[in-house]
């Protein structure tokens, strides 16, 4: 089989997302434009071979800067995506450059410690798992969040961009969690396997997810290509996936990392539903339902496996962990809750949710 690589595939990409030999979303994504110091330190030491030449000035302003805002989270995506595709023209000796790593542990010790203030209380609460996911196990009658609003009064230019902000993560979706399967074991590690089994298609390229999803983004006539809307996507939605980058790339937040997982899978089902039926509504391309329809079954039954074999097996065999699971779990809810937010508070005032509307 022929395939094309970097620019040739990129040049090859044609109106239905499609390159040579190359499924929608396989490209190497360009690197984003700064949105501050930090994020244009990052981006001026990758544009050239390494290592890296920092500023000594960095670490002050990693100290001082949002734990939430645009500039962190963006340099903190680029240095966690060299451990997934890297990007086009970088060289990939800079995934391993000590100097980068030293400043992405900076970027990440502020994110986590806000993340750790925001969502633990110092009680007993903090440890209990079956309390942190209990809301989760229960639908509300009328909810107000995103998917809710799509369904019953979301317009096509609402739901494009939401597509866009989603596929900064579901174009490598359940990619960070494969990191967390080397540091389990038993019926954890064989039940998350299961799992993620499914995300990728079950063995079947066409079937992977993330293939799914860069279908709906065709369907949706958006641009499929790998990262293409990260420069327009706000903090919000790149906080979310550091959250997923952060606790895979780290052993001491494997507990997080399942946390997360089952949180995802929990609250996925109910809200893919409502995503196809809003989708259904608005008269969108079969392509763009199915990725929702796919989640709806599949991620009932993934919610059971992760809080009775994953969760349950892990706690069992290491019960330490009950507090990472929790605030894996909280962090995710905390994240998803501010996206929503920013979503809605743009939307009901009729303005964009991006950084800039789509096709400007």
């Amino acid at each position: 089989m022929t395939t094309t690589t970097g620019t040739a595939a990129e040049q090859a990409v044609s109106a239905s997302g499609t390159a040579a030999g190359i499924p929608p979303g396989a490209v190497t994504a360009r690197l984003p434009s700064p949105r501050g110091e930090l994020s244009a330190a990052v981006l001026e030491a990758l544009a050239a071979p390494p290592p890296a030449r920092l500023p000594s000035s960095l670490g002050a302003a990693v100290e001082e800067a949002d734990p939430y805002g645009e500039d962190l989270q963006l340099a903190l995506y680029v240095c966690y995506e060299l451990h997934y595709r890297g990007f086009a023209g970088v060289s990939a000796e800079w995934e391993w450059d000590p100097d980068l790593l030293r400043l992405r542990a900076g970027l990440e010790r502020v994110f986590l410690a806000a993340l750790r203030r925001d969502t633990l209380t110092g009680t007993a609460s903090d440890s209990d798992v079956s309390a942190a996911l209990e809301p989760l196990l229960v639908e509300p009658a009328e909810g107000g969040g995103v998917s809710d609003f799509l369904l019953r009064e979301g317009e096509w230019w609402q739901m494009r961009e939401y597509i866009a902000h989603r596929s900064v993560y579901h174009l490598k979706e359940a990619d960070p969690h494969a990191w967390v399967i080397p540091r389990l074991d038993g019926q954890a590690k064989a039940s998350l396997v299961a799992v993620e089994y499914d995300e990728f298609g079950g063995g079947r390229g066409e079937r992977v997810h993330a293939r799914l999803f860069a279908d709906l983004m065709a369907g949706a006539g958006l641009d499929p290509s790998y990262l293409r809307y990260l420069d327009d996507v706000p903090a919000p939605i790149v906080a979310g996936v550091n959250l997923m980058s952060l606790c895979g790339l780290h052993r001491a937040l494997r507990g997080a990392l399942v946390g997360h997982f089952a949180a995802a899978e929990i609250s996925t089902a109910p809200s893919a539903r409502k995503m196809a039926r809003a989708l259904e509504r608005m008269g969108a391309a079969p392509e763009c339902v199915l990725f929702f329809t796919e989640h709806i079954e599949a991620d009932a039954v993934h919610e059971q496996v992760m809080r009775r074999d994953v969760i349950g097996d892990l706690l069992a065999r290491e019960p330490e962990l009950a507090a990472d699971v929790v605030f894996g779990i909280r962090a995710t809810e905390l994240l998803e809750e501010r996206l929503a937010d920013h979503l809605l508070d743009a939307w009901h005032r009729g303005a964009t949710s991006l950084r800039r509307p789509l096709d400007a």
